[in-house]
């Protein structure tokens, strides 16, 4: 198992991390104890990193954080905490508001801060650009909050290779996030060589395709229930079924390597770069121990060429987000 620095400069970090906004009921129903259950896990694997965001369960998922670090002292010291702002939620419940003022960030980073129990937080992203405000405005506030001691190392999320280029000419860029996995490959056309060149982690969100490269992928009356997923392309009927017919012999070869599937599909994220960091989200102790199988596995050129010819670029059916989900994520190519 390779450690992986979280940045340049930053930590070294084992090569998976936790996305917690599994800890907010995003996929589904889920509690304080089981959230911390798998905090126990990672803490017991060697697992270093938890990635949040203020927006996740409004501070659900930070507020459950900071509980278990209230309960367990030590495990402020063991854990790197990256948590994002700039998102609002739209009153009226249409969808999210992007507000990357300054005032608004210092107050949502002073309140993710409370509810995490942390004097300081290691990365802090801006969770989505607002275009009406130059990148370099957004990046000199996100520096502020690294000079003020309340930030050890800011990123970007779901941002194109030339605004990252951008950003970084102001300030050194610890990490980018972005989707990616065997099913949305898109940061292959610029972002994952960009984040290598200089020097900053790509952390992959949705590394096992939102379920669908796992043993188990997500049923259909569960999708019906999940308000992303019900409207998500690759989730809608006939796409759907498609894409579960298209995953078996890629199940079937992880079960040949004598791994999960989620743990091949892992696997193969972390032999793309040794600067990619994913970060899958569980509610499930079982399934988290399925995806750190991963690590331990070192993809052979064999194994590669075998992953590519089962599932070559481009064969998910649908759009990885609706038109309404495309709102914010910058599209480069």
């Amino acid at each position: 198992m390779q450690m992986r620095n979280l940045g340049n400069n930053g930590p070294s970090q084992h090569p998976i991390g936790i996305g917690a906004m599994s800890f907010s009921n995003f996929y589904g129903t889920t509690n304080e104890g089981e959230s911390h259950a798998i905090l126990d896990a990672a803490m017991a694997a060697g697992v270093t990193h938890i990635d949040t965001s203020n927006v996740y369960g409004m501070g659900t998922s930070e507020t459950v954080i900071g509980t278990y670090f209230k309960a367990n002292p030590t495990a402020k010291d063991h854990f790197t905490i990256a948590t994002k702002g700039g998102i609002t939620r739209n009153p009226n419940g249409s969808g999210n508001i992007f507000d990357n003022s300054a005032e608004h960030l210092e107050t949502a980073l002073d309140a993710s801060l409370k509810r995490l129990g942390l004097e300081a937080v290691d990365l802090y992203y801006l969770h989505r650009r607002d275009p009406a405000v130059p990148v370099e405005d957004v990046t000199e506030t996100l520096a502020r909050f690294v000079k003020s001691g309340k930030v050890k190392s800011i990123g970007f999320s779901e941002i194109a290779p030339t605004t990252l280029r951008r950003a970084h000419a102001v300030h050194p860029v610890a990490a980018v996030q972005s989707e990616y996995s065997l099913s949305t490959r898109s940061p292959e056309m610029g972002l994952v060589q960009t984040c290598r060149e200089l020097g900053t982690a790509m952390v992959a969100f949705s590394p096992v395709g939102r379920s669908l490269l796992t043993d188990t992928p997500l049923g259909s009356d569960t999708i019906k229930n999940l308000a992303f997923l019900a409207n998500n392309p690759r989730f809608l009927e006939p796409n759907y079924s498609a894409n579960i017919a298209a995953i078996a012999p890629f199940q079937a070869l992880a079960a040949d390597l004598g791994l999960s599937t989620a743990g091949l599909a892992i696997a193969w994220i972390l032999a793309q770069g040794d600067h990619i960091i994913p970060i899958p989200g569980t509610r499930s102790v079982a399934h988290f121990t399925q995806l750190l199988e991963g690590a331990d596995h070192l993809l052979t050129a064999d194994e590669a060429q075998r992953i590519d010819q089962i599932l070559p670029i481009g064969w998910a059916h649908g759009e990885r987000y609706s038109p309404a989900q495309w709102n914010g994520p910058e599209q480069y190519c």
